[in-house]
C-alpha cells in the first residue's frame, strides 16, 4: 500500500510564496508520474502540475505556468511544488497524486493514489 503525505500549506499574502511537499511511503513505490491537483470550494478538482518519475518532462496548467515549479527527489520519494507570485485564486486544498501506469496525464482518473490534501489560503 502506498501513502502520500502532503505538507507545507498555510496562509500567505498575495504575491508571496509557499513550497508544498509530498512524501510517499510504501514498499516498491515506482510511479510513472506524480502530480499536484487543487480543489477550491464549489469547484471541481483541477490539474495544477505534473512530473514524470523517470526523465525530465513536466506539465503545467495555464493558470500556474511561469509561477509554479514542480520537482522531485527520487531518492526521498518526494515531489515538491514551489509556488511563487501567489494569487487569491490559488486558494484551494492541494492534493498530491501518483500514477502507476497512465503516465503524466491531466485527468484525475489516471492517478491511483492520493494524499489527504493541504490547505493553501492566499489573502489580500
Amino acid at each position: 500500500q502506498v501513502q502520500l503525505v502532503e505538507s507545507g500549506g498555510g496562509l500567505v499574502q498575495a504575491g508571496g510564496s509557499l513550497r508544498l511537499s509530498c512524501a510517499a511511503s510504501g514498499r516498491t513505490f515506482r510511479p510513472t508520474a506524480m502530480a499536484w491537483f487543487r480543489q477550491a470550494p464549489g469547484k471541481e478538482r483541477e490539474f495544477v502540475a505534473g512530473i514524470v518519475w523517470s526523465g525530465s518532462s513536466t506539465y503545467y496548467s495555464d493558470s500556474v505556468k511561469g509561477r509554479f515549479t514542480i520537482s522531485r527527489d527520487n531518492a526521498k520519494n518526494t515531489v515538491y511544488l514551489q509556488m511563487n507570485s501567489l494569487k487569491l485564486e490559488d486558494t484551494a486544498v492541494y492534493y498530491c497524486a501518483a500514477a502507476l501506469a497512465s503516465g503524466l496525464v491531466a485527468g484525475p482518473g489516471g492517478y491511483n493514489y492520493w494524499g489527504q490534501g493541504t490547505q493553501v489560503t492566499v489573502s489580500s
